[in-house]
């Protein structure tokens, strides 16, 4: 069975291999659209933002999110910036990290097998799963295949949004990528290390993702290259 609710400007689908989808998940991704919003006025984000909230009187998963957030700022050198778009945005985490917790509902509701998709974000598990990553000059083709039984899996591109993900040290697009894959256990630190990788540049992402631990890595070129690290297991579309 499957549930599809457009939530935080994306459609969000919920698949389980039995039984129903728990109203658990969505309810819990519509408070997470409610609290971190950029686009709510009354969004506790956007209080944050214009001076109205102040953190320490926000819910605890707020301030959370925002010290996990400059630890990774610290973590990528500066890459994965909350301020990268000139204003508090933390939705480069709080996507990834809205569907580990979904997902943790999903396992507390002894559901065993399930894949959830957040705006082409996943995060699958129980074994035999096949995700195919999207070609991202060719709609219709699939780059790679991966094969997971318990895996995150997050890309960050230009194709579908245009240079939406910027430098945070020059504001500009650093270029010669199309898209970055990151996959591992965890779906909140593969999208944060998606971004900051496509923020790299072609120049500095694929050392940088060579050196990721528990995390693999599928880099496109605009030449047409296609790299990967050792970590990133798949096979070629």
């Amino acid at each position: 069975m499957h549930r599809v609710e457009h939530i935080m400007g994306m459609p969000i689908v919920v698949h389980v291999r039995d039984g129903g989808v728990p109203d658990d998940v969505f309810d819990w991704f519509r408070w997470v659209d409610a609290t971190f919003s950029t686009y709510k006025d009354d969004s506790e984000i956007s209080r944050i933002a214009r001076g109205a909230l102040a953190v320490e009187d926000a819910h605890p998963d707020v301030g959370a999110i925002l010290a996990h957030c400059d630890a990774l700022r610290v973590e990528t050198n500066g890459y994965f910036d909350l301020h990268a778009g000139g204003i508090l945005d933390p939705s480069g985490l709080v996507k990834g990290w809205s569907v580990d917790r979904a997902a943790a509902i999903l396992d507390d509701a002894g559901i065993d097998a399930y894949a959830i998709d957040a705006g082409g974000d996943l995060r699958v598990r129980g074994g035999g799963w096949r995700i195919g990553i999207q070609h991202p000059t060719e709609p219709d083709a699939i780059a790679a295949v991966v094969e997971a039984d318990d895996l995150a899996i997050a890309t960050s591109g230009a194709y579908n949004r245009g240079a939406h993900v910027l430098d945070p040290h020059t504001g500009k697009s650093s270029g010669g990528l199309l898209s970055v894959t990151v996959t591992g256990p965890d779906l909140a630190t593969a999208d944060a290390y998606a971004t900051a990788a496509f923020a790299m540049g072609a120049r500095v992402a694929p050392h940088w993702t060579a050196r990721l631990e528990g995390y693999g890595a599928l880099i496109i070129l605009t030449d047409g290259r296609v790299l990967s690290t050792p970590r990133f297991a798949s096979r070629r579309g």
